[in-house]
């Protein structure tokens, strides 16, 4: 069986790639983070432009119609270059959630309009949330809703289903949370705000799946990035006259954050191929937001490590893909609550 991308579909991710190459410099990223949004809205114009942003919306909704492979290559381009843009709030998450519904993704795939999810709550499972719906009224609090401050509505998980919310709706309150990453998400308070049903508990697993498809393979492109840097700064650098590559104990770590990227990498795309053909994905997706989460964390401590005082330089681009990854690895349940879920699919439970 081949599992080889298509012509098309690696002259996708080089367009994508050449567009972050030109714009992602770490001079123009650090006058992005000194925005209030924290976010390349051109950069992200510059995507929809090419047709990225809107790559696996409906062409219905001006999207290019095309599948969870074409969507998460994109996704991986934007890991691999960490750009501050709203991929994974638009592309993984609120986009093909309101697919359904092409009149509430106008101007989406024209990077003119941001939607989002709202999925964290201050406490519990993002399995099992307790927002509530009551004759068509949304009451609940999310957090960490990523570019919840951009955002023109927002597609909320509930106890019963999955519902949209018009950001300018009476009963929202929209507040900012600052991050790590220097790109704000947002805390939503719905106060029995009007809401409009997307579909049932499968739908938000649905959406779920989807997210975690999408951070997994935006971290295996973040994996590579730092991989790639550790490579270079190590061939480069030299102690005794000798490049410290040639060392054992660092030719050892960087095989190890080899093999975990690798790890990263197959385990994400498994897990996309398995949901883009319709096979059961459960457990590969609980697999790859396990080896993300853990197997992520490994690679970005061992390359700060393996490039020393140069680690910590945030005039160096490392540090953005150490910040991302901390951020993806908490989203959408961190490495423990994966592997505990995964177990209890194994054993039935």
């Amino acid at each position: 069986m081949d599992f080889s991308f298509s012509s098309d579909q690696n002259e996708l991710r080089t367009l994508v790639r050449q567009i972050l190459l030109d714009n992602c410099t770490p001079e123009h990223l650090k006058q992005v983070g000194r925005t209030d949004s924290g976010t390349d809205l051109a950069l992200w114009k510059t995507l929809a432009d090419a047709g990225a942003v809107g790559i696996g919306l409906p062409e219905s909704a001006g999207g290019g119609g095309l599948g969870i492979t074409e969507s998460s290559i994109v996704l991986e381009e934007i890991g691999r270059a960490a750009a501050p843009v709203p991929a994974l709030a638009v592309i993984a998450l609120a986009g093909p959630a309101l697919a359904a519904k092409p009149e509430l993704l106008k101007g989406v795939a024209d990077g003119d309009v941001i939607v989002t999810a709202a999925i964290h709550e201050p406490v519990g499972d993002v399995f099992a949330p307790t927002t509530v719906v009551v004759d068509g009224r949304l009451s609940g609090t999310k957090v960490c809703v990523p570019h919840g401050l951009l955002a023109a509505r927002f597609v909320v998980t509930a106890a019963d289903g999955l519902y949209v919310v018009e950001a300018d709706e009476p009963g929202v309150t929209v507040s900012r949370q600052d991050t790590t990453t220097g790109v704000p998400d947002a805390m939503v308070e719905f106060d029995g705000a009007k809401a409009s049903c997307l579909g049932g508990p499968d739908a938000v697993v649905a959406l779920i799946d989807w997210g975690i498809a999408g951070s997994c393979v935006m971290l295996s492109g973040a994996c590579d990035a730092a991989l790639r840097l550790t490579a270079e700064y190590t061939k480069n650098r030299r102690q005794f006259d000798k490049q410290i590559a040639s060392f054992q104990a660092v030719s050892q770590r960087a095989g190890d954050s080899y093999i975990d990227t690798e790890a990263v990498r197959l385990t994400a795309w498994q897990a996309i191929w398995r949901l883009d053909t319709g096979h059961p994905a459960a457990e590969a997706l609980m697999t790859a937001k396990f080896w993300a989460a853990e197997g992520g964390w490994r690679v970005m401590h061992a390359a700060h490590h393996l490039h020393g005082g140069m680690g910590v330089d945030r005039d160096y681009p490392l540090h953005r893909f150490f910040l991302m990854h901390k951020q993806l690895e908490l989203q959408l349940g961190s490495a423990q609550p994966s592997l505990l879920r995964l177990g209890r699919m194994m054993v039935g439970s």
